[in-house]
Formats: C-alpha cells, sequence, structure tokens
C-alpha cells in the first residue's frame, strides 16, 4: 500500500537532478572561451632584447623572427635557414595578411644577419618589419 501512495505523491526514494542545462552552459562556456582566445606564435628561442624608449607592444597577429646571439634564425620554434626564410615568410603572411614582421634579435647578433632577414622578408612582399625592443 505505502509503494502505490508513493507512486501517486512522486515521492520515490531516489530522486535525480537534471544535470542537462548545467552541461549545456558549460560547453557553450568552452566554444566561447575556445573561439575568442588569440592564438600567439612564439619564435622558439629566449633573445635578450635591448632596451628601447620608445618601444610600444603591437596587438595584431604577427609574424615573430628571432635571431640568437650565434645568428641562428627561428620561426615558430623551429630553425630556418636564410635561404628558406623568404618562401617560410611567403607562406605564413599569405595566413595573415593583415600582419607584420617583427624581428627579435639578441643583442649579441650581428647586424649583417639581421639586414639580411629584413632584405629576405621585403623579397617576400612584407612592407610592414618591426624590430622587437624591451621597454623601459
Amino acid at each position: 500500500m505505502r509503494k502505490n501512495y508513493d507512486a501517486l505523491l512522486g515521492t520515490d526514494d531516489e530522486q535525480n537532478i537534471d544535470m542537462t542545462p548545467m552541461l549545456d552552459i558549460v560547453f557553450i562556456m568552452l566554444i566561447f572561451f575556445i573561439v575568442t582566445t588569440s592564438f600567439v606564435k612564439e619564435s622558439g628561442i629566449d633573445v635578450n632584447k635591448p632596451e628601447a624608449s620608445t618601444a610600444k607592444q603591437e596587438k595584431k597577429l604577427n609574424i615573430i623572427i628571432a635571431i640568437s646571439k650565434s645568428g641562428e634564425i627561428w620561426i615558430d620554434k623551429h630553425p630556418v635557414d636564410i635561404r628558406a626564410l623568404r618562401t617560410t615568410v611567403e607562406r605564413l603572411h599569405a595566413d595573415t595578411p593583415d600582419g607584420s614582421v617583427v624581428i627579435t634579435a639578441d643583442k649579441k647578433s650581428e647586424t649583417g644577419i639581421l639586414v639580411s632577414v629584413m632584405d629576405q622578408i621585403k623579397l617576400a612582399g612584407v612592407s610592414k618589419i618591426s624590430i622587437g625592443a624591451q621597454s623601459d
């Protein structure tokens, strides 16, 4: 008799909480955070940048090229030969045509390598070139 009375009133011993709305909200938030996240491609090495009082931070998506103190050129955590730099920059610039190229050269790197890198970037068709520096 008690079983029939509980079934009639809806007071079963086992009560369930519907988790579907909460899971929907969490899933929508996850999608929102993934879509709004900006991905920054790092050069792949730590560079000791020179300081400049006029340095400013760019917010656009840029191609970052690093030159180490030993003269190695790095893009996206991969070493790049100077002969392959032009084609690599052309390919990356096709992905982000509004972006610019930022060269972060170590203080102790040779100026000749920096000029060669800038020359290859210009030959790749990129006119916006910046040199990374550390602000005061």
